[in-house]
């Protein structure tokens, strides 16, 4: 069974060269384009504008007219609007997958996360409030209001570009902002098309503007506008770097999520049996090209021999291909991270880490097109290899074995990264000390992630970057307090 391939040149939701801006659907002001690319056979899936300053400040001045009405309107209005939004998302949903199939390479996943992310979020618009505060004296009232920024700035990376479109535009106008997004030009097909369902659902014009370009250009001219209130970067630490510096000369808040390296820390007493398949899909997923992925396992001696043996057998069991077809894993984004993913597999063998499976290209024709990797396990890597320092964003498996739980805690936190990390063991006085002493924005016990919690904020200690996403507070986040004090004059 495949899932058909969308073509976005004939899709009702994508149309050739065009960003949004003001609400309407125009091409860069330069008239360059950037051809967008199917990483499964590297042809060209259609043309977007290559948008840069010009564009982000046409986009700004947009979502500025737009502000007063979208901030003065009720709290209700916008959740309803943000609810019409996820059900239009839900009414395409197929289309939408097949879209981020094409342009990322991922296998269906199952259900998208967008539309319930809209709920979640519509949900926290009307409970923004203030406080009552105390006072010296009965003849004055103090409290504070919560008041959106007004024209906010977000810039998102291309390996989940739903979700991660969603996660900024849906709090941030929850709360009255107006936004200007950039996408990767790798994959901005999918925003582009929640843009276009965004529209539709009654979201005025002008409160969301998509401009498409390059990083250095149409991303660079985001936290560098004297317009942009706020700005929410997604991405690597160089880059979230220069944006940090850019938004200190305006000085203007900023939220940053910079990738991780995530922990997988196998106590002697961990279920291997649970593990496993969780482990496997967790650098698997999405080619591992996903911030939270587990990309190294520190596991305990006693157990090192096995978990290394079960994990080969489950990564000689995942099948490669093209995301339109029944496999576990597709192709990498771009001839650039290709590359980069292979450099560091060979990289691993020169720093003396032992090869257990992988370590180059499928065989195969079918994977000469596109850019395909082979799923790669590598063991006995020491802690100080770049291999278990640096974030690969592919589907690169370190193994560090350890003696002991103390051993185990200082390697995981070992590395510049705060993200995600994970506990495996049966015993619930280790799980919380695990817990308590692993330096991440989120850590699971005997799962990865936080499944099954609704809400649960996502962000990083350290090097991760900081500020939360997906929480209660994730509408508060794109607020500002505001203190007032009334004095009667009678």
């Amino acid at each position: 069974m495949t899932i058909a391939p969308a073509d976005p040149r004939i899709s009702g939701l994508v149309t050739e060269n065009t960003q949004l801006i003001g609400g309407e659907w125009v091409p860069a002001a330069s008239g360059e384009t950037i051809a967008v690319l199917n990483p499964a056979t590297g042809e060209t899936l259609m043309h977007v504008p290559r948008g840069a300053a010009a564009d982000v400040d046409a986009a700004v001045s947009a979502a500025a007219d737009a502000f007063p009405a979208w901030r003065d309107a009720s709290p209700t209005e916008r959740a309803a609007s943000l609810m019409r939004w996820g059900e239009l998302i839900v009414q395409h949903e197929s289309e939408l997958d097949r879209l981020e199939i094409s342009e990322v390479g991922r296998p269906h996943w199952g259900p998208l996360p967008m539309a319930r992310m809209l709920t979640y979020f519509a949900g926290q618009a009307d409970k923004v409030s203030g406080l009552s505060l105390p006072t010296q004296t009965p003849a004055v009232l103090g409290l504070t209001l919560r008041e959106p920024y007004g024209v906010v700035g977000a810039i998102i990376p291309w390996n989940a570009p739903g979700p991660n479109f969603v996660m900024d535009v849906g709090p941030a106008i929850a709360a009255g902002n107006t936004i200007v997004i950039k996408p990767a030009e790798d994959a901005p097909l999918t925003a582009l098309a929640l843009a276009r369902l965004a529209l539709e659902a009654g979201i005025p014009p002008g409160v969301v503007n998509v401009v498409i370009g390059y990083g250095v250009e149409a991303g660079a001219a985001i936290p560098a506008h004297p317009g942009i209130s706020r700005v929410s970067f997604t991405g690597s630490p160089a880059t979230g770097s220069a944006v940090m510096a850019a938004c200190a000369r305006n000085h203007t808040p900023l939220h940053l999520e910079l990738g991780g390296k995530s922990p997988q820390v196998l106590l002697d007493d961990a279920d291997i049996d649970a593990a496993i398949p969780q482990l496997t899909r967790s650098i698997t997923l999405n080619t591992g090209q996903i911030c939270a992925a587990g990309s190294r396992v520190v596991v305990d001696r006693k157990i090192h021999t096995e978990v290394v043996m079960r994990l080969a057998e489950a990564f000689t069991q995942i099948r490669v291909g093209p995301g339109t077809e029944k496999v576990d894993m597709g192709p990498l984004i771009s001839a650039k991270q290709h590359e980069r993913v292979l450099t560091y597999m060979t990289l691993g063998r020169e720093e003396g880490a032992e090869l257990v499976v992988g370590g180059g290209v499928p065989a195969g024709e079918q994977y000469t097109r596109g850019f395909y990797v082979e799923p790669t396990i590598f063991d006995r890597v020491e802690p100080t290899m770049r291999i278990a320092q640096e974030e690969i964003f592919g589907p690169v498996l370190s193994i560090l074995p350890v003696d002991g739980e103390a051993e185990a805690l200082e390697v995981a936190n070992g590395t510049e990264y705060g993200l995600v990390a994970a506990v495996w063991t049966s015993d619930i006085g280790r799980a919380i000390r695990m817990a308590r002493g692993l330096q991440a924005g989120q850590v699971a016990v005997n799962q990865v992630l936080s499944g099954g919690v609704i809400g649960a904020p996502f962000g990083g200690y350290k090097g991760s970057g900081f500020g939360r996403t997906m929480g209660a507070d994730s509408v508060l986040n794109y607020t500002q307090v505001k203190s007032v004090s009334i004095r009667g004059t009678r």
